[in-house]
């Protein structure tokens, strides 16, 4: 194993405003991404707050899905952190984005384990 994770940061902007108020549609898309990427299901924690926005965890044997959305901005942050190499967090990352409709997507990726940290890749995806 080259690495103990893969951490996935992705900054997701021009998102559906509804779909990043609607906790029960953010649970379940989420808990879709993972078993997406192959993640096998542990828990499933969101809150919404008032006047809006949600925060949630999905945890997975192989780590976490999480995301803070930010309804008035149009913005999500996502993390998805998957240990060892059967996951590729990429695939659950890119699925979010997708059912986000985020027209700007920012994703970065870094070994988790390694000692300092190195940032792998950035990928900087704009609808046209």
């Amino acid at each position: 194993m080259d690495t103990m994770g893969r951490h996935v940061i992705s900054e997701l902007w021009g998102c559906n405003e509804e779909k990043l108020n609607d906790m029960k549609w953010l649970e379940k898309t989420f808990v879709d991404a993972a078993l997406k990427a192959g993640a096998e299901i542990r828990e499933v924690a969101f809150h919404k707050f008032a006047p809006q926005g949600v925060s949630g965890v999905v945890i997975i044997s192989e780590s976490h899905l999480t995301i803070h959305s930010f309804p008035e901005h149009g913005y999500a942050s996502i993390d998805v952190y998957t240990c060892g190499e059967r996951i590729d967090p990429n695939v659950a990352a890119d699925y979010i984005a997708d059912e986000l409709e985020a027209t700007v997507r920012e994703n970065i990726e870094v070994p988790r384990g390694m000692g300092p940290v190195q940032v792998n890749q950035k990928k900087v995806v704009k609808a046209l």
